[in-house]
């Protein structure tokens, strides 16, 4: 017959708080248990189905259930507890409390001073080095810094729930909102689709960009585009590791003229200096293109033609448009 309750009559100093201790008698087979598994029984608590246990690892007290001694290996809080803070560290964080609706969350300070509720499991996976760390305050005052960069303003998360998108307003322009990807906006590689020209018409340029592979190959590449450095460092390189750089940006009027025109010296430099052209297979698998790559020698031909270009765009007479209908003048 188990043994009765007897009245509290001192208490126990448990993580920090007082717990009641009940006098009532201790089985020698639950202390061999306890024996077994790193405590000994420090005293029974609460009520008739709790016990102190006392961690032969630390020397502090946990409580614990007679059916989790009896049946399970008891977990010790305070191990616990350091473990937890040890893991928060090597992850770059720090454990502030556990969270008080769910024993798998804690909240966390991270280093830029902004405090997270991540999961325990997760926070595992942080200190191995399996998935990165990621504060969602900063990120999403990147993501309205990144926007405003680019005369936009972040509104918030796509409305559809994808992660990659974000739901933004066009501040510099006609307000609208649109749903844009992230990657996007940061890249510049998308237009407003109430009130953007399409490339056509919109204004681009002719650029000359100059690289150096890492066996320390030297080339150029003459091209057109809207955006010269997003078109190079999201578009052109396949290693981000190579020396690369925008040499020169003539700007076009709209992007059939630069199409053109590029394509203009395109056949001047095929003419005037064939053996100039870069085999594809001098950087296959370093630049994303396959043609319009050139060695340096014909550096100096296309600066001359960008010059001409330049000069051509500040000759040019603006075009008159005329109203059908309107009678000619006559003398």
């Amino acid at each position: 017959m188990p043994s009765p309750v007897m009245p509290h009559d001192q208490f126990l100093s448990i993580a920090g708080m007082p717990v009641p201790s009940i006098a009532a008698e201790i089985p020698e087979r639950w202390q061999a248990a306890a024996r077994a598994k790193g405590f000994r029984i420090a005293g029974r608590v609460v009520d008739r189905y709790h016990l102190a246990l006392c961690c032969d690892a630390c020397g502090e007290l946990t409580r614990t259930k007679v059916f989790v001694l009896m049946n399970n290996q008891p977990t010790c809080a305070p191990c616990l507890a350091r473990r937890q803070a040890e893991v928060a560290r090597a992850a770059g964080l720090v454990l502030v409390a556990r969270c008080p609706l769910n024993r798998h969350y804690a909240h966390y300070r991270a280093a830029c001073g902004h405090e997270q509720r991540r999961q325990f499991g997760f926070v595992e996976r942080v200190a191995r080095g399996e998935v990165e760390l990621r504060c969602d305050i900063c990120l999403s005052a990147r993501d309205a810094a990144e926007a405003a960069a680019r005369g936009w303003q972040l509104v918030g998360p796509d409305p559809a729930g994808r992660l990659g998108y974000r739901l933004y307003r066009h501040a510099e322009g006609c307000g609208a909102e649109q749903v844009v990807a992230r990657a996007n906006m940061q890249t510049g590689r998308f237009t407003c689709h109430t009130c953007d020209e399409g490339w056509l018409t919109a204004p681009s340029s002719i650029y000359l960009l100059e690289f150096t592979l890492p066996n320390g190959t030297a080339l150029v590449k003459l091209g057109f585009s809207r955006d010269a450095h997003s078109r190079l460092f999201h578009q052109i390189l396949l290693d981000k590791t190579i020396s690369a750089r925008v040499v020169r940006v003539v700007p076009m009027p709209s992007g059939l003229v630069a199409l053109r025109r590029e394509k203009r010296l395109h056949g001047i430099l095929a003419a005037e200096l064939p053996q100039a052209r870069v085999p594809i297979a001098t950087f296959a698998g370093v630049l994303k293109v396959k043609t319009e790559i050139y060695w340096p020698v014909a550096a100096a031909r296309i600066h001359a033609l960008l010059d001409t270009e330049v000069a051509r765009l500040a000759n040019r007479r603006p075009r008159r448009s005329a109203a059908r209908g309107t009678p000619r003048r006559t003398a």
